[in-house]
């Protein structure tokens, strides 16, 4: 119990400290958060609107009141972040919190076909490299790990747009279903989401799977030389046993890290292939608002992104114990 809530103090410390950084980023933009806000709503609504009028606008739009003093402004910057109060985004003209819930989903749906093509593809990969360590399929694959992990994703990306979404029509190079198709539960709408995902997916996978595969073939060589492995062809054990229980079942448990940490990296790398795809989830939002300079938007969708990589991680520091018997726990540790 002392574990858990030393961990979750630590999450909640990181989440404060990063809504108050970006409070702190807001305050001290060059020009003023403020002018910057009142110039980008007179461009929206047009000059014939009058600066007094639309200055009355800025507190409720970015939920601070830009004239009071900076401790009461960051009082009530925190009070409405823990009321779910994000502002409202000049770019858009809609409530931040109503945008990111409905960006989320999406981001999400495309992040966990990422990661689970992934390290479906590297482990199984990466385990066959291993078994056949030496071989032209080892050294071939080896060759082509490094090669796909020294091509940006974003690289991989525009090529697929280009090839596989404009020229052949293959794929779908933009939106997140299709424009035919209304929204709901059915066959043609989950189909067509993940006809959208595919080509995102596909720039993620090519060019992330090899360091996995590598490691994980690290591992599986490593574990082929332990002397329990050993033991167990000495019993006459099969190959698959031998694959799935002993080399399988321990090369995985270190790649769960970073499973976990790779999280935070396709949150982050979403920002760019979001908006080449122009698939509207929460990094084509956080490019948005990083063009448009709309400062609610982007202080929320930056922090839904230190929320998921903090959750990410403290899921995994209370699940990696029970994955793997040989580490204590930090409840375990303590009681000895």
């Amino acid at each position: 119990m002392n574990w858990v809530l030393k961990r979750t103090g630590q999450s909640v410390f990181t989440v404060w400290a990063v809504a108050t950084i970006s409070f702190g980023l807001i305050r001290l933009m060059p020009g003023g958060a403020e002018d910057i806000i009142v110039a980008r709503i007179h461009e929206s609504q047009g000059s014939d609107v009058p600066a007094e009028v639309i200055r009355e606008q800025v507190q409720h739009r970015i939920n601070i009141d830009p004239n009071a003093p900076i401790h009461e402004a960051y009082l009530q910057y925190m009070g409405g972040l823990v009321r779910g109060d994000f502002g409202h985004s000049v770019y858009l003209n809609r409530d931040v919190a109503t945008i990111l819930a409905e960006a989320l989903p999406w981001t999400i749906f495309l992040m966990a076909i990422s990661t689970l093509l992934t390290f479906g593809l590297a482990l199984s990969l990466g385990a066959m490299m291993a078994y056949k360590e030496g071989t032209r399929f080892d050294i071939s694959q080896t060759g082509v790990a490094i090669l796909t992990t020294s091509i940006p994703y974003y690289v991989a990306a525009v090529l697929f747009i280009a090839y596989l979404g404009n020229r052949t029509s293959i794929f779908p190079a933009r939106g997140r279903y299709p424009a035919v198709v209304e929204p709901g539960f059915t066959i043609q709408f989950i189909v067509g989401s993940f006809h959208h995902a595919i080509l995102p997916a596909a720039s993620f996978v090519l060019t992330v799977y090899g360091l996995t595969a590598l490691a994980m073939r690290g591992n599986s060589i490593q574990i082929l030389g332990e002397d329990y492995v050993r033991v167990a062809r000495l019993r006459g054990l099969s190959d698959r046993r031998i694959a799935l229980r002993y080399v399988g079942r321990n090369a995985v448990l270190p790649m769960y890290t970073s499973l976990l940490i790779s999280i935070g990296f396709m949150f982050g790398g979403s920002i760019i292939l979001e908006e080449l795809f122009q698939y509207p989830g929460i990094g084509y939002y956080m490019y948005q608002a990083i063009e448009y300079q709309d400062m609610p938007l982007m202080m929320g969708t930056f922090l839904v992104i230190t929320v998921a990589v903090v959750i990410a991680l403290f899921v995994g520091d209370a699940t990696y114990s029970k994955l793997d018997p040989r580490i204590k726990s930090g409840d375990d540790s303590e009681s000895y």
